[in-house]
């Protein structure tokens, strides 16, 4: 594209420049444009978004911006359109002064893709500077003497341009004693000599005035003029001259003001006056006459400025040596500055991403980094460096361009944000370095499930517990942020639980406090078995479950139940009977009683509370085995009324009773004789139902004997039966005392299975109670396994009376049991061996009966 430019100057000329605007993409990623210098603000310069690929509806969506290095940012990016324009005027001198190409580089960042494109864009120059001369006015003394050919060195002008718009030839005006000679040296440079054509003559001229004219090769032609005057002297033939054609010298730039750097030396071959030399400095740029001087007297050149490596790194000027002659002589200085390491790395963060998520993957790019180093050489070249105990790596992009990036994953729990800080080194002696921090912060994810403080919990709570009493606080911790860590509970019911929980427990959401909803009962169960949840905000949620035991501790809050003695549920007694002629230890019967509580609350212990006759028996403390203690005394009450505590080991301990009423009997007369005592003494209403039970049992006893007698007279016509051909009778199986109430000593005789064998003859009858059959049967198996009875029973021994009477009992009411007799008769006194009618009187004055 070509736009119109122009610069006003002294002429007043209108300039139109054609802007050719040359674009590539070079291997490097690189756009090149080249530009007139003086361009002015807004004009135009190239299509950035074309050229790179971009659509203008992205620019700005994508972060497309320019970055440059210098201090003076020269070009901008529209980012409607694409295009980029000059901010400023650019003035080619300015900024690359006698340098043949001027480039201004910069990069453009897309900030989306990370990506950098180094543009570089060329100054041309334009002849907008024309040739000027140091002295606008210089003067020569010549003698008359000075000889046809006598050359006169004169001071070049300078034009900022370059090339073709440098200066490129000098012009004398007419004259007819000196002429012009241009000389162009090795290195391009034109020097300008005044030579003398024709001998001076002061009588005839003594000042001649001569205009010098230096013009350039621009379009159009500039020039600039010096005023030559020449003063005619007297003769001095002799020029100075100096020990060197060219001095060299090499200073680092970080030289104070005011050292010296070399001495020149040139001599004059005159004497006197004519020999006396005085030096300058010629053919200086405008900054380096402000950095050197030369003393006119002693040559020697030394600094007035501070010298700067990166600003020239080469300085070249004359020196001339003038006698007061005005003859002269010129050398050439040539000034090299050795860089040192005085510029540190300059870091610049062109992009970077404040925060990233911990689940970016490694390769995510962070943040974009550029490097530079004003120096040269070693001094200018830069490493970069992290710390490696943070997972990050520099990737080199472009250029000096790095790429800060993840290399391993990331987790916020573990680390919150980095401050990655970038160290830049350079190799000088000694190395310079610079940091720069960039803050990489974590967005959280839910990626943690809470977590317990213990694996699994038990509880304990005592039973009888107040409703909403609490329980416990289960506590779990989620290490992610904000919704991610907050933590919900919850209980789970198990499909096999025994127990409602939705009715037991509960649980505080937000607290994860565990409170009863029920007064726990341990007799009901011992344990509850569930699991908590806790569940996070996130989104999915994450969860953990925790197994709960909650244990039910007892309390002493049951009475011990009595089992044995049974309480009478018929307002009868219970009586336990015992031989008068026991001895000490004899175990009259046992108190059972159990404890619902368990632990030490269960453990049972038990006392003899109250007794007709203390000291007569004794109940074992863990046992509950109530024992004579002594003999029984005549003086002793036939009935003996024990009352047993039985206790608990609990705190408060609890208690019960046992009531236990002994008759201490040797034969059956005396407990028929007995019996209607066994009632008790102080219930009014007792009292009557012992007079029913005994009008009862009165009829009950004609009753069976009517039935013995029927069946005695249908047994003697089978007298001759083998079935009863022996007249023995035995009795087995039966307790020496057994716990026999009034209403319930049938009952339980009945678990005991009896054979009954009779004969016509009541003296061969037989009554035999085996141990291991449990069945009722008339038999007519060998009876050699009994014992007669006469063998067993001694008439008017006590002791055997008694057992007999006891056997007897049994087989009674074993047959009365079994549907062999209704009723029978006692009276006062049996003679078992002679009539053998056996018969016993079981639980006189029962209801049922009745």
């Amino acid at each position: 594209s070509a736009l119109p430019c122009s610069r006003p100057r002294k002429i007043k000329l209108t300039l139109f420049c054609l802007i050719l605007v040359n674009v590539w993409e070079a291997v490097s990623g690189q756009i090149r444009y080249s530009i007139p210098e003086e361009m002015q603000k807004g004009s135009y310069v190239g299509n950035i978004a074309k050229d790179l690929g971009l659509d203008i509806k992205d620019l700005s969506d994508r972060g497309v911006r320019i970055v440059g290095r210098g201090r003076t940012q020269y070009f901008t990016l529209n980012i409607k359109s694409g295009h980029l324009y000059p901010t400023e005027r650019v003035d080619r001198e300015q900024i690359c002064g006698q340098l043949e190409t001027c480039l201004l580089n910069f990069e453009i960042i897309v900030e989306d893709k990370m990506k950098v494109f180094g543009v570089e864009v060329e100054i041309t120059d334009i002849n907008d500077n024309a040739p000027r001369f140091q002295e606008d006015e210089l003067e020569f003394r010549i003698s008359e003497l000075a000889a046809v050919g006598t050359r006169y060195s004169l001071e070049g002008a300078q034009d900022a341009d370059v090339g073709t718009n440098s200066v490129q030839g000098y012009y004398l005006s007419s004259n007819k004693h000196f002429s012009l000679d241009v000389q162009t040296g090795a290195d391009g440079d034109k020097y300008v000599e005044l030579v003398l054509e024709k001998s001076l003559d002061r009588e005839e001229q003594a000042v001649h005035d001569l205009i010098l004219t230096a013009t350039d090769g621009g379009d159009p032609v500039r020039s600039g003029t010096a005023q030559i005057r020449v003063i005619v002297l007297d003769a001095n033939d002799n020029a100075p001259v100096f020990s060197q054609a060219v001095y060299k010298v090499s200073v680092l730039e970080n030289v104070p003001i005011g050292s010296l750097l070399l001495t020149v030396n040139a001599t004059d071959p005159d004497e006197a006056i004519n020999s006396e030399v005085t030096y300058s400095l010629r053919k200086m740029k405008d900054k380096a006459s402000q950095i050197f001087q030369v003393d006119s007297k002693t040559g020697k050149i030394s600094t007035v400025g501070n010298l700067d490596y990166e600003e020239a790194a080469l300085y070249e000027m004359e020196v001339q040596a003038k006698d007061v002659g005005d003859l002269s002589a010129r050398s050439k200085v040539l000034i090299a500055v050795i860089d040192v390491n005085d510029n540190a790395p300059e870091i610049t963060v062109t992009s970077a991403i404040k925060s990233v998520s911990e689940d970016s993957p490694p390769g995510t790019v962070i943040a974009l980094i550029n490097l530079h180093d004003r120096d040269s050489a070693e001094n200018g070249e830069v490493t970069c460096s992290i710390p490696r105990n943070i997972p990050f790596w520099l990737q080199k992009s472009f250029d000096n361009y790095y790429s800060l990036v993840t290399d391993k994953p990331l987790d916020r729990e573990q680390v919150l944000d980095y401050n990655v800080t970038v160290t830049a080194t350079d190799r000088g002696t000694p190395p310079l370095s610079s940091t720069a921090t960039i803050l990489v912060q974590l967005l959280d994810i839910n990626d943690n499930a809470p977590i317990f403080n213990q694996t699994s919990y038990t509880l304990y709570s005592t039973e009888n517990n107040p409703r909403g009493a609490s329980l416990c606080s289960l506590k779990a911790n989620d290490p992610d942020w904000r919704e991610n860590a907050r933590v919900t509970y919850s209980i789970i019911e198990e499909d096999r639980s025994e127990v409602s929980l939705s009715s037991s427990i509960s649980i505080n959401s937000e607290t994860g406090a565990l409170y009863a909803l029920r007064s726990f009962d341990y007799e009901q169960f011992r344990e509850i078995r569930f699991q908590v949840q806790a569940q996070d905000g996130g989104s999915p949620p994450l969860s953990s479950n925790v197994s709960v035991t909650l244990i039910i501790l007892d309390q002493n809050d049951n009475t011990p139940h009595i089992l044995h003695p049974s309480f009478p549920t018929d307002d009868s007694t219970g009586v336990e009977l015992a031989p008068r002629s026991s001895e000490p230890g004899y175990l009259v019967t046992k108190v059972v009683a159990v404890d619902a509580d368990s632990g030490q609350n269960a453990w049972l212990s038990y006392q003899l509370l109250k007794a007709t006759e203390p000291g007569l028996f004794s109940v074992g403390l863990h046992s509950g085995e109530i024992r004579t203690a002594r003999y029984f005394l005549d003086k002793d009450a036939l009935k003996q009324s024990l009352v047993v505590l039985v206790k608990d080991n609990g705190q408060p301990p609890l208690s019960a009773t046992a009531t236990v009423t002994v008759v201490m009997a040797d034969s059956i007369p005396e407990i028929l004789s007995d019996l209607s005592s066994l009632s008790a003494p102080t219930d009014p209403q007792s009292s009557l139902t012992l007079y029913l039970v005994i009008a009862v049992a009165s009829v009950s006893c004609l009753f069976f004997t009517f039935i013995i007698v029927l069946l005695a007279l249908r047994l003697r016509r089978w007298r001759n039966s083998p079935l009863f051909d022996s007249s023995s009778v035995t009795f087995s199986g039966v307790p020496a005392s057994q716990f026999v109430g009034l209403d319930g000593v049938r009952a339980f005789l009945h678990s005991y299975s009896h054979e009954v064998s009779l004969t016509t003859d009541s003296r061969k009858s037989q009554f035999n109670f085996p141990k291991s059959n449990y069945s009722n049967t008339l038999t007519n198996e060998d009876n050699s396994g009994m014992l007669p009875m006469s063998s067993k029973f001694a008439p008017g021994d006590p002791k055997s009376e008694a057992e007999a009477l006891g056997e007897v009992s049994l087989c009674i009411d074993s047959l009365v049991y079994q549907g062999f007799l209704k009723s029978i008769s006692f009276n006062s006194k049996l003679d078992i061996y002679d009539t053998g009618t056996i018969a016993t009187m079981n639980n006189i004055g029962e209801k049922e009966s009745a």
